[in-house]
């Protein structure tokens, strides 16, 4: 099967209404062109109702900052995503939940830029800015999906997919890697050995990679087919947001609602338990803090 890593362009094509994607129009906002190069946003139509694109272009390099290449997301490429985001709540603030369009995050990305000089102008604002963008879309009753096409890792998926009310994502068979922390990271914080970690990682979704692990802990709504499917898929995931907004079921959708799928899914099998236990203990010295 053919990878569709670095194809988030072709991949646009492949779920919008032809020849609808109006590139770096948002709104009524002109993003330049040469800004923010790895992010590719713009408004399209699906199934003839507006929506609004935030992609990332695997092929693209940004020649202010040496490290954002490959689909890594820089300051401007998050910035870029989170002005996008605002254009899009500011656009449809007046209308009812009902007619609020979705916002598209096709997702391919290995990771945030690691560049000092990203680390010292801000990167962390950066991301921070477009991740709260995406929960206050989702708060304002925008219905947000994301569409995992290649690579989900680290802190790029953090800030552009987990914020979703829901993620799809296509099979391993086609490359899709969904990767919050190599094991070697995880060693180092938890001080388990790596041989150890390994071992789990067989069998346990909370050490393991990929997105069979993913879907049973939650963390992926729905594990679509072949790319082929994708825009149906997406289309069904966005009137079934929609439906739950309505409803005002906004619980229902998103990162929290994601545990408890997880729970169903037996990937989170004691993730109740602790909540409860954490709930109590803070619950026995609350009025020592909260005055």
């Amino acid at each position: 099967m053919e990878q569709m890593i670095g194809r988030g362009r072709e991949a646009i094509t492949m779920i919008v209404d032809p020849d609808s994607f109006q590139e770096n129009q948002v709104g009524g906002v002109s993003f330049p062109a040469d800004y923010g190069p790895g992010a590719v946003v713009g408004t399209a139509a699906l199934e003839q109702q507006p929506i609004t694109i935030l992609a990332i272009d695997a092929q693209a390099v940004n020649p202010r900052f040496p490290v954002v290449y490959f689909g890594i997301i820089g300051m401007e490429e998050a910035y870029k995503m989170a002005c996008a985001v605002y254009e899009t709540i500011q656009a449809d603030r007046q209308k009812p939940v009902s007619e609020k369009r979705p916002l598209l995050l096709i997702v391919d990305t290995p990771g945030n830029a690691p560049g000092k000089v990203e680390e010292i102008y801000g990167m962390n604002k950066a991301t921070g800015a477009y991740q709260l963008a995406l929960a206050e879309a989702r708060k304002c009753g925008h219905a947000v999906i994301a569409m995992v096409i290649g690579r989900a890792i680290s802190g790029g998926f953090l800030c552009h997919g987990l914020q979703a009310d829901h993620i799809l994502a296509l099979p391993k068979a086609y490359g899709t890697m969904i990767h919050v922390m190599p094991l070697t990271s995880i060693s180092r914080i938890t001080k388990i050995d790596v041989e150890q970690l390994e071992v789990l990682s067989q069998e346990n979704p909370v050490f393991a990679a990929g997105v069979d692990f993913f879907y049973q802990l939650g963390g992926v709504e729905e594990i679509v087919p072949d790319p082929g499917r994708m825009r149906e898929r997406i289309t069904a995931h966005i009137a079934e947001v929609k439906a739950l907004k309505s409803e005002g079921s906004f619980d229902r959708s998103g990162p929290w609602s994601r545990g408890e799928l997880g729970a169903v899914r037996g990937g989170r099998r004691t993730r109740k338990a602790v909540l409860a236990q954490m709930e109590s203990e803070f619950s026995a010295i609350a009025d020592k803090y909260i005055k």
